[in-house]
């Protein structure tokens, strides 16, 4: 009686088990395409080291698609920036004690924006794809990116100019919290 009721369980298991396992290895999506996107991968992705965005741009004539995308691209790269550098300016502020913290904010957010003009000057493009649809639209991708050190340079630049905030200023911390903050950036990027 024992024996039956051990191979018994044991039938029971190796059901439970297989049916599982079928179950993993069957997958359907039906009336479904898995579409790539152009100019996918880690090279493409921001990292430590620079901003990277990639857009895409849509219409009849390909040098406006062309447009649309740069400008997309663009825009995104530098919403990138500025968000990376509130952050690191509100960490640095909140880490120093600064003479007047509101002016040296305001300050900052001026040089910023600077900043950011000037790397979308300084815009590399990384990768294009060119696509046309059957409806005789183009479909223009573009890949562009920034370097950590043009920013870098751009605050270092803004706050030479600016006695009063050079007085305040500590080169070495700002930089630190600015390597920290890429880091997380990178890592916010590579779960996307």
């Amino acid at each position: 009686m024992k024996i039956k009721e051990l191979l018994l369980i044991t039938l029971i298991i190796l059901l439970g088990v297989y049916s599982c396992k079928s179950k993993k290895e069957i997958t359907k999506v039906e009336d479904s395409i898995e579409i790539k996107i152009p100019l996918s991968g880690k090279e493409y992705e921001s990292d430590k080291n620079f901003f990277r965005a990639k857009q895409v741009g849509e219409s009849p004539d390909l040098s406006t698609a062309k447009k649309i995308a740069e400008q997309n691209a663009k825009a995104e790269l530098a919403g990138n920036i500025e968000s990376l550098i509130k952050r690191v300016t509100d960490q640095y502020t909140n880490q120093r004690s600064v003479g007047n913290e509101k002016e040296f904010e305001n300050k900052f957010e001026e040089i910023s924006r600077e900043v950011v003009r000037q790397d979308l000057r300084d815009v590399k493009v990384i990768g294009e794809k060119l696509f046309k649809k059957k409806n005789e639209i183009y479909q223009y991708w573009i890949a562009v990116e920034t370097s950590k050190e043009t920013t870098l340079i751009g605050i270092f630049d803004g706050i030479s100019k600016d006695a009063k905030l050079q007085l305040d200023f500590d080169k070495y911390k700002y930089e630190k919290i600015f390597n920290e903050e890429m880091k997380k950036y990178e890592l916010e990027n590579n779960v996307n």
